[in-house]
């Protein structure tokens, strides 16, 4: 098992620390650390990392990715994530970028995959379905032939950042009449204002817009838009969510956010919470806990490096999940009654204060996003403890 860097790596890693922290635009760091990026911030942010040579890495080479190993694929998302720079747009790095670049013709990599490592194209991922969550494999949008495009019908939810979306990469039911529900689904690529599609937000607990509904009523696409082979769409399906691996479990965001938590009830008006020695037990435990997370994480990456995936790769992703949630309600706590008003201009409690309650309840999300942490049990349970 291997946890320490090799001074090849060390020196990797002090290059990529200098430039989120002195080249990358710090008020874009700052934005983001404050939970306030906007879509301009996000764009500027990818367009950035993209001049130079650090928004798809995992990308092949021809395409913007880098020949890096997994180790140090690993330290680029973790110095990333410490520095406060917001990561590169997972729709488009992450998802459907690696999908053209695997499965779509030559026409579909040219077209679209150089406008989407720099962001010039937003994309929206068109998968969940009011029936289809957990089953994606249940989804009823369809998608009917007519001559030299398809008629797309259906409804998709649940659409992160689709109010900025440019296209959708979308999941349709080209053949309702297969024997298995995976094998007739397909995926198209379609843009956002095509007419028929209607994007609606979602208000959630915390009072954001972060989700939306997505109305499709006979959006018609060109057939050339279709990735891959017609029916073959849960196979890509597969790929991507498989693409989400060790940095869904988030070591180095949890970690800038506990080291900023320990600042904050260090410094209180009214004295440090560290005199309190149940408070000061409960940091030491978080710091524990996220500490054997990290050691997981990087046995699981040396064992990437081997060519060998691991179903630990889901503890990652469970664990992960319930320390980010700790981590917000331990800043919520310290906030105490200052973190009840929100956006109050005229009273006396910090801004990040009143902001500590809304990002605990938008938290709670985690343990849903990037497979939910009951599934992430089930996975535990066969994969790993063989039960």
């Amino acid at each position: 098992m291997k946890l320490a860097l090799s001074p090849e790596e060390a020196e990797f890693r002090d290059e990529l620390r200098t430039f989120y922290r002195t080249t990358f635009p710090e008020d874009i760091r700052e934005s983001n650390i404050r939970g306030e990026l906007s879509r301009d911030d996000i764009v500027r942010s990818m367009q950035v990392l993209n001049e130079h040579g650090y928004a798809v890495p995992g990308w092949p080479v021809e395409w913007g990715g880098r020949d890096w190993s997994p180790v140090q694929r690993h330290i680029w998302l973790n110095e990333m994530q410490l520095a406060g720079v917001p990561e590169p747009l997972s729709f488009n790095a992450g998802m459907i970028g690696p999908v053209i670049a695997t499965f779509g013709s030559q026409e579909l990599k040219e077209r679209f995959l150089p406008k989407t490592a720099n962001l010039d194209i937003w994309w929206s991922q068109g998968f969940s379905e009011p029936e289809a969550g957990s089953d994606l494999a249940s989804l009823r949008t369809v998608a009917v032939r007519d001559g030299d495009s398809y008629v797309v019908n259906g409804q998709k939810t649940w659409t992160t950042l689709g109010q900025f979306g440019d296209w959708i990469f979308c999941l349709v039911r080209t053949d309702p009449s297969a024997p298995k529900k995976q094998m007739g689904i397909s995926m198209l690529l379609f843009p956002m204002d095509a007419p028929g599609v209607t994007v609606r937000p979602i208000e959630l607990i915390d009072g954001g817009f972060e989700v939306n509904e997505v109305f499709l009523e006979n959006v018609r696409v060109p057939v050339e838009n279709l990735v891959g082979e017609e029916n073959a769409g849960w196979t890509y399906a597969k790929f991507l969510l498989g693409n989400e691996r060790t940095g869904i479990a988030r070591v180095g965001e949890t970690k800038r956010a506990l080291a900023e938590a320990k600042a904050l009830a260090a410094a209180l008006p009214g004295g440090s919470l560290f005199d309190d020695p149940l408070f000061a037990a409960r940091v030491a435990e978080l710091e524990n806990e996220l500490l054997a997370l990290e050691v997981t994480l990087l046995r699981i990456v040396a064992s990437y490096e081997k060519g060998k995936p691991s179903p630990a790769s889901s503890v990652l992703k469970l664990r992960g999940s319930q320390l980010d949630q700790l981590v917000t309600e331990l800043v919520t706590d310290i906030a105490a009654a200052d973190s009840l008003p929100v956006d109050a201009a005229d009273i006396a409690s910090p801004e990040w204060a009143q902001q500590s309650a809304r990002r605990y309840l938008n938290h709670r999300k985690v343990s849903i996003y990037g497979g939910s942490n009951e599934i992430q049990r089930g996975i535990i349970s066969s994969g790993i403890l063989g039960l």
